[in-house]
C-alpha cells in the first residue's frame, strides 16, 4: 500500500448551533476539527490506509486538540510543525440543507517550512495538495510549490483539490485561478466541485470545463455534482457516476471524503497503471467514493462523519 503525503491546513471549526445560514445571528458554537487536507488525511486512515498530514498549528490548546484528534484517527502527525502564531480559526454556518458558510481568521497554518529531508521518503507515493489557504502566501505557498515539483521528480501520483472558499478570496479571484494552474496542469488527478470548475475554466458547461483541464496536462478530472453524483472525465471520455440517496444535514468534509476514499483506493492498488488505462476499475471507485461523500454528509462535524469501511460495505 502506499502513502498518502497531504499537504495544508489543520484548524479550528466553530460551527454555529441553533440557526440558519446567517452567522451575524450566531450565539452558540460547537469547537470541530477541519481543514480539507487534515479532512483527506482522516478519511484515508478510517478506511485503513496510510496517510501523512504535513501542516503547521500553533503552540496552543487548539493546535494540540488538532494533532490530538489526527493522532487518534491514526493520521501520521510526525511531519507537523509548531508555530508561535496562533492556530488558525474557521466559523461555520449552516443551513437547513446542509450547506455552508465560512468566516476565516488566519493563523499559523500559512508558517509551514518546507522539509527537504522529506524527498526519500516520498517516492512512489502518493501527493495530495489541497489549496484552501495554501495559495495565500506565506511559507506555506512556497512549500506548496516545492512539494508539487518533489512529486514530479520522485515519479509520485499527485492529487490536487482546489478547495475554493470565496470568504478567503473576494475581489481577487483572477489571482487564484492564476496560482492554481501549474498545479492542474501537473497533477495526474483533479478534484473539482462545480463552481470550482467553472471558475477555473471560465466556462458553464462541466463537460467543456473538463475539456479544457485536459488541455492543461491533467489526466483524471473529477467534478462533484452533490445528490446528482459525480463527472468523471479521463483522457476526454467522460461518464456521470451516480450517488447515494442521502437526506443531508451537514455537507462540511463530503469533498474530503469523496477524494479521500478515492485516493485510499488507488493507494490500495499499490501500481498507478490501472487507474489511466482501466475504465471501469476507475469508474467503480469513483461510485464508493460517491458513497464516503454521501455518508459524510448525513452527520454534523467532518471528521467524525468520515465513513469506516464497513459503512462503505453495507
Amino acid at each position: 500500500m502506499k502513502k498518502v503525503f497531504c499537504v495544508g491546513e489543520l484548524l479550528i471549526d466553530f460551527v454555529a448551533e441553533k440557526q440558519g445560514s446567517d452567522l451575524s445571528k450566531a450565539t452558540e458554537f460547537t469547537k470541530k476539527a477541519g481543514g480539507a487536507p487534515a479532512n483527506v488525511a482522516c478519511a484515508i486512515s478510517k478506511l485503513g490506509g496510510k496517510s501523512i498530514f504535513i501542516g503547521c498549528v500553533g503552540d496552543d490548546p487548539f493546535g494540540r486538540f488538532l494533532l490530538d484528534v489526527l493522532k487518534a484517527e491514526g493520521v501520521d502527525i510526525s511531519l507537523a510543525q509548531l508555530s508561535k502564531t496562533f492556530t488558525t480559526l474557521a466559523f461555520v454556518s449552516l443551513a437547513e440543507d446542509g450547506e455552508r458558510d465560512f468566516v476565516f481568521s488566519r493563523g499559523a497554518d500559512k508558517e509551514l517550512e518546507y522539509d527537504p529531508t522529506l524527498r526519500k521518503s516520498l517516492k512512489d507515493n502518493i501527493l495530495h495538495l489541497g489549496a484552501a489557504t495554501a495559495l495565500l502566501g506565506g511559507s506555506l505557498e512556497k512549500a506548496y510549490g516545492k512539494y508539487l515539483f518533489d512529486g514530479l521528480t520522485k515519479d509520485m501520483f499527485i492529487s490536487f483539490d482546489p478547495n475554493f472558499r470565496s470568504d478567503l478570496w473576494k475581489e481577487n479571484e483572477e489571482q487564484f485561478i492564476k496560482k492554481c494552474m501549474p498545479f492542474i496542469e501537473k497533477s495526474h488527478l483533479c478534484k473539482f466541485s462545480l463552481e470550482e470548475a467553472q471558475l477555473l475554466s471560465e466556462k458553464n458547461d462541466s463537460n467543456a470545463a473538463c475539456d479544457f483541464f485536459h488541455r492543461m496536462g491533467a489526466k483524471i478530472i473529477t467534478v462533484t455534482l452533490g445528490e446528482e453524483g459525480t463527472l468523471l472525465s479521463v483522457n476526454g471520455s467522460k461518464k456521470m457516476i451516480p450517488s447515494m440517496p442521502v437526506n443531508p444535514v451537514d455537507t462540511t468534509g463530503a469533498g474530503d471524503a469523496f477524494i479521500g476514499c478515492l485516493l485510499y483506493q488507488i493507494s490500495d492498488l499499490g501500481n498507478f497503471a490501472p487507474v489511466f488505462k482501466d475504465h471501469d476499475l476507475l469508474e467503480n471507485m469513483v461510485a464508493m467514493a460517491n458513497k464516503a461523500g454521501a455518508i459524510t454528509t448525513t452527520n454534523y462535524g467532518a471528521i467524525p462523519s468520515l465513513p469506516t469501511k464497513d459503512q462503505l460495505k453495507d
